[in-house]
């Protein structure tokens, strides 16, 4: 298949990496492209869908967001026309038979699950951004389509820069037959990394300053020697800059536009209204009246009454100041809006949360990071290297900047020398997320027999990695048991068992390893400082405490600054005493200043006297290797295979815990699905059928509480309250609603208790414990349905707005599958629906 047509179409000369891509598909072979976003892997994209209109073929566009699908839906209909495009995200069935059709992932997922005929001359299916195959709650969505999809079918796999990626192609071609792995780490338009701080003890007190020297790898060391100097962390000499503060010098230095990332939608609000209200403008008069229209062009759907909700004059006097906030507690609507007029140049300066990062189209001039570290939920985490990737990709407009600008701003909690090995680093490796759930279980049972099954359900990229490194391990197994058969050699002595005489067989006074090194620590004080042999070296160390009893615990500081707490067993055979150093007084080994000091000392400590080995002299007289005049090399031939038998342990455990427990907890599920009737002898009931077409977190809950008849008999608004028990999930402090009706109430509490048997029975079966509904969403839920305005549903919290909204689609989404799944529910199901999808929830989609 040519592509002259398509080449020669383009307003510009193709990459050679967009051009090996293409030339890829047009053969019929599956692709994999990595690089860096704005690298301009649409492009492939694109040749897919020309290729397979010219075969007479369809091309399925999936995308993780539906508001990435709906924004390439736009862009599709303007190459092809809006009669050759449609769009399928559960949201929206448009043109669903079209000869290219856009769609989310788990839109094609249910499709090959259900065996839909729309699958009929499928000639390409792209996933864009499938990277995101790791994230630990939708990830396994593309190994599902990888696995089953046709094999026919080549796949185009699009992905931000991954260190692993001929690991994840290789994945692929074992999966899906010939795979080309075609992979772009040129930036198209450079990126510089500058570090910002504030720095309280100068007349101009902002610093800023490259993060990397001149050799673009190691730290900057004038910044790193501004910190040392200072004591980084001491006093309130550093600060992080105000977020006004770095507004007026982005807008100074020419830097703008700007996405300012902030990992908290809080914190987005927070700081557009700090920098609208501390008097910054960014826009001129005629910007700020392009800006007023376009915004209210763009939310002229929703009513004044819950514009005033939403708190629209606010939002609309921060936008004409050329400042925006871009989250999910924003509506799609103001969202879009924002969207459209960064893209345009009207918004120069917008406060977004990570999920900005994903595919939206909104390159800027720069992008600053406010912080290194983001909170889970649970705990503070530092970036990935790949994140830090993905989030400044979008710094340098293609055509428009000569280079992109990353600033990372200063913060006590991240050490410099941290934020530039982040920064460095470039990606981190992809990892898979697949796990098998109940409604995966059903529609395998219902499509494969066992056989068939297991060897699907083992086909994911999780399992070929640990495969892989199964291999490897064996390999590394076999080559240090031939290394330890010669060095078993060595140590042999034609006088006697050398063996024998190490472990003291025979009643004679040759101890094991642990009893020799017990005695040896017992005869240990602070201060003494212990030399052994390790990886081809020798390693010193100082014994700062020493435990009491029979077994005592060492407290030991090492030359290279680590402090280890080690029983005397785990000291290695070689090590020897070589004098004792004077430790400072007073004495304190758990401060790290006393520490330091300890540690300049043992770095210039030379021996004193001689050294005393943990093996030393001869420990047996009556036998016959005591007496070897190479008594010494068989020892050190005999720690060398002592080490080498410790490390094989090491190896042998960690190839043991690549074990397939993938299988295991399938067969649990299995079998919880036949205790409950879902399954019977490898053959789905009735209630089986039905589950296969619930596409939910909950799925089996959702279906168990329809079967026990926990649905019937509501109407329409107390089904949508119901559903949003298993679609709801509280954002942190969130509060509690009420009970509408006596009824709910009652079956809510009816679905809990269903909830605790299930969980019960899955700590049983050892399966994974589904995530319990959760309840705070139900007095909303029926509230809205029963047609109550927004703003006697949300009060004043506009911040709940975009939430409201998403979970609201979810409640839709989920009363679909009702409706289309439960004939007896069908008409309440349908009529719940609807009343939910008006107003604001029907004012566009949702990620």
């Amino acid at each position: 298949m040519s592509l002259d047509s398509f080449f020669a179409d383009l307003p510009f000369r193709p990459d050679a990496f967009q051009v090996e891509a293409a030339q890829s598909v047009a053969a019929g072979r599956s692709v994999v492209v990595t690089a860096p976003t704005g690298a301009g892997k649409t492009l492939v994209a694109e040749a897919a869908v020309h290729v397979a209109m010219q075969q007479g073929t369809r091309a399925f566009y999936t995308t993780p967001l539906k508001a990435l699908s709906n924004q390439k839906f736009g862009d599709f209909r303007v190459a092809y026309g809006p009669d050759r495009v449609g769009l399928l995200t559960g949201d929206n069935s448009i043109n669903g038979d079209a000869p290219v059709v856009v769609m989310t992932t788990e839109v094609l997922r249910n499709m090959i699950y259900a065996g839909s005929g729309d699958l009929r001359n499928l000639g390409v299916v792209v996933l864009d951004e499938v990277h995101y195959l790791q994230d630990r709650f939708r990830g396994m969505v593309w190994e599902e389509i990888i696995i089953h999809l046709e094999a026919g079918i080549p796949i185009v796999a699009l992905s931000a820069t991954v260190s692993n990626a001929e690991e994840f192609a290789g994945w692929i071609r074992a999966r899906r037959g010939p795979t080309d792995l075609v992979i772009e780490r040129h930036r198209p338009v450079p990126l510089e990394s500058l570090y910002m701080v504030k720095d309280r003890s100068r007349r101009e007190p902002l610093v800023v300053a490259p993060v990397f020297g001149a050799k673009e790898t190691k730290p900057n060391p004038l910044l790193a020697r501004l910190f040392r100097k200072s004591g980084s962390g001491r006093g309130n000499r550093f600060a992080t800059p105000r977020r006004y503060e770095l507004a007026e010098y982005l807008d100074a230095e020419g830097l703008l536009p700007a996405i300012y990332f902030i990992f908290s939608r809080r914190g987005c609000d927070a700081a557009v209204e700090q920098v609208a209200g501390s008097g910054v403008r960014l826009t001129t008069p005629d910007e700020a009246a392009a800006i007023r229209a376009y915004a209210r062009e763009r939310t002229s759907h929703i009513s004044d009454t819950d514009l005033a909700v939403l708190g629209f004059g606010r939002w609309l006097s921060w936008l004409e100041a050329g400042i925006a906030a871009h989250h999910a507690g924003k509506i799609p609507a103001f969202k879009e809006a924002v969207e459209g007029l960064f893209a345009a140049g009207l918004v120069k300066l917008v406060f977004a949360t990570e999920t900005l990062s994903l595919g939206i189209n909104m390159p800027a001039r720069t992008v600053v990071l406010e912080n290194l570290s983001k909170f889970t939920g649970e705990s503070h985490e530092l970036l990935q290297p790949g994140d830090y990737t993905q989030l400044t990709g979008r710094a340098g407009r293609r055509g428009i900047d000569t280079r992109g600008t990353a600033v990372v701003l200063y913060s006590r909690w991240v050490p410099f020398e941290r934020v530039a090995a982040v920064a460095g680093a470039g990606s981190h490796p992809l990892e898979s997320s697949f796990r098998p759930n109940y409604n995966m279980a059903v529609n395998l049972i219902a499509n494969y027999d066992r056989a068939e099954a297991t060897r699907l359900l083992t086909a994911s990229f999780g399992q070929f990695r640990a495969e892989a490194r199964a291999e490897q391990l064996e390999a590394d197994i076999a080559a240090l048991e031939a290394d330890l058969a010669v060095l078993r050699g060595n140590a042999e002595c034609e006088r006697g068992d050398v063996w024998e005489y190490l472990r003291g067989s025979g009643g004679s006074a040759a101890s094991s390893h642990g009893t020799v090194m017990r005695s040896f620590a017992r005869e240990l004080g602070p201060g003494d400082v212990l030399e052994e042999e390790r990886d081809g070296g020798w390693h010193r160390a100082v014994m700062l405490a020493r435990g009491l009893g029979s077994n005592p615990r060492l407290l030991l500081l090492g030359s290279d600054g680590r402090l280890r707490r080690i029983a005397p067993g785990d000291l290695d055979a070689s090590t020897v005493r070589i004098g004792t150093l004077v430790l400072p007084e007073p004495f304190r080994p758990r401060e790290t200043r006393y520490q330091r000091s300890v540690l300049r000392e043992l770095r210039s400590f030379e021996p004193t006297g001689d050294p005393v080995p943990a093996y030393g002299g001869d420990t047996v007289v009556d036998h016959g290797v005591g007496g070897c005049p190479d008594l010494d090399d068989h020892r050190r031939w005999a720690r060398r295979v002592h080490r080498g038998e410790r490390r094989l342990e090491r190896l042998r455990s960690r190839r043991a815990g690549l074990g397939n427990d993938l299988v295991a907890r399938f067969d649990g599920i299995v079998g919880l699905l036949t205790e409950w009737g879902y399954v019977a002898d490898w053959s789905l009931t009735a209630k089986g059928e039905h589950l296969r077409f619930v596409y939910n977190e909950l799925d089996l809950l959702v279906a168990e509480a329809i079967e026990t008849g926990l649905l019937d008999g509501l109407d329409p608004a107390a089904l949508a309250a119901l559903a949003s028990v298993f679609v709801y999930e509280p954002r942190l402090g969130a509060e509690e609603g009420g009970w509408p009706t006596s009824l709910l109430a009652e079956r809510a509490k009816a679905v809990w208790e269903l909830a605790e048997q299930l969980a019960a029975d899955e700590g049983r079966l050892h399966v994974a414990e589904t995530r319990p509904p959760e309840f705070g969403f139900v007095e909303a839920a029926y509230y809205w349905a029963a047609g109550i305005e927004l703003e006697d549903v949300i009060g004043d919290d506009e911040g709940r707005a975009g939430d409201f909204v998403r979970t609201c689609r979810q409640i839709i989404d989920l009363v679909r599958q009702i409706r289309d799944g439960y004939p007896a529910l069908r008409s309440v199901a349908a009529a719940a629906a609807d009343a939910v999808d008006r107003g604001v929830v029907a004012a566009g989609g949702i990620e």
